[in-house]
């Protein structure tokens, strides 16, 4: 794919740079709306920088089929909310959370040029491609090789899984209490307002009956953050060593609870299979942290209350997430019995909470 010579002058101009020496494409953007680059410059103080190239008009095509006036403006607000992200959040980050400085921003008539640090440069080098989980060997003593194994993904390790985790504790910490001016009121992307042809399409007739009142017990929940939105495996990039990550990808950025974060980045990257195994150490690593940065970030919240408050909603997030996947996409491999066995743990709190009103 070749980047526009106008594009690329532009981006020039805006780094003082003399030239783009080169472009690395590093993937086109979802559904058409144009592509995420890096551009190696000339006579800039910065060697690289990412761009983001945004083409808003309606693509004629979407990979699975879901083109609509709703998911065209859906994905046209995530663009706005991200710009307002890099233009008045990104820069204000914890280093225990890092994400790319905004270098710049330029919007022309259908087009929106965001330019980016190179987390690169600054050691964030290696990036995961989230996955399909192959079928797991099941023994009657499962260890951490067999897990590594089990995944189409084999340098992906627990220190990977605890260092993106890390930094989601840290990042729900610094914006706990954060009113989202600008951003999404509801965050993630599978926002139950933004999502009705998947709800009309939910054949889960239960499931389909308490969506409402899922979201609404997630987003009512006294302590609400900002989450990320869309906090899978492909939207950190780890540090050689692997124990530091940064975030990217802020499109679905919004209030919410921090547990639809850590569901989306466990059903991205650790197999199903060693979900019941697995789960507990990581979710108390993740508290552990979270109560670590309110301590050191936000020392006048309850970190125990904060704490006592979203563990029950784990089930609830992942029954979220659920209704959403059952009316996306049926047979994706993210619906499995897990997942399954979670939503009738989330149904049944919800329908015992309602009884005990």
């Amino acid at each position: 794919m070749s980047i526009p010579t106008d594009v690329l002058q532009a981006v020039a101009n805006a780094m003082m740079a003399e030239r783009v020496v080169s472009t690395q494409l590093i993937q086109p953007l979802w559904g058409g709306y144009g592509e995420l680059f890096r551009a190696t410059l000339s006579g800039s103080q910065y060697t690289s920088v990412i761009v983001k190239h945004i083409k808003l008009p309606q693509p004629k095509m979407h990979p699975r089929g879901w083109n609509t006036s709703i998911s065209h403006q859906r994905k046209l607000k995530s663009y706005q909310v991200e710009l307002h992200w890099y233009q008045h959040y990104a820069n204000n980050g914890l280093p225990q959370c890092p994400v790319p400085k905004c270098l710049y921003v330029e919007e022309h008539n259908d087009e929106i040029l965001l330019i980016m640090e190179d987390l690169a440069t600054l050691g964030f080098e290696k990036t995961f491609t989230s996955f399909e989980p192959k079928p797991a060997l099941i023994d009657d003593k499962p260890n951490r090789a067999s897990h590594i194994s089990a995944t189409d993904n084999p340098q992906i390790s627990h220190q990977h899984i605890e260092a993106c985790l890390s930094w989601l504790a840290y990042f729900h910490a610094q914006h706990l209490a954060i009113e989202p001016e600008g951003l999404w009121e509801c965050g993630g992307y599978w926002h139950l307002a933004t999502r009705p042809d998947e709800l009309a399409a939910l054949t889960d007739a239960p499931l389909q009956q308490a969506a409402e009142q899922i979201e609404q017990t997630l987003q009512q929940c006294q302590f609400q953050t900002l989450i990320h939105g869309d906090a899978k495996l492909a939207n950190f990039c780890f540090t050689t060593t692997g124990d530091r990550v940064a975030g990217v990808d802020f499109q679905y950025v919004g209030k919410g609870c921090g547990m639809k974060d850590v569901i989306l980045l466990l059903s991205s990257c650790l197999p199903y299979q060693h979900c019941e195994q697995d789960v507990p150490e990581l979710l108390n690593y993740y508290f552990r942290l979270l109560t670590q940065a309110l301590v050191e970030h936000q020392p006048h919240i309850n970190a125990q209350a904060v704490e006592d408050e979203w563990r029950p909603l784990y089930c609830i997030a992942w029954a979220d997430f659920q209704r959403f996947m059952k009316g996306w996409s049926p047979t994706h491999w993210k619906i499995n019995s897990y997942t399954e066995a979670l939503t009738q743990q989330a149904l049944a709190q919800l329908n015992s909470a309602k009884q005990g009103q």
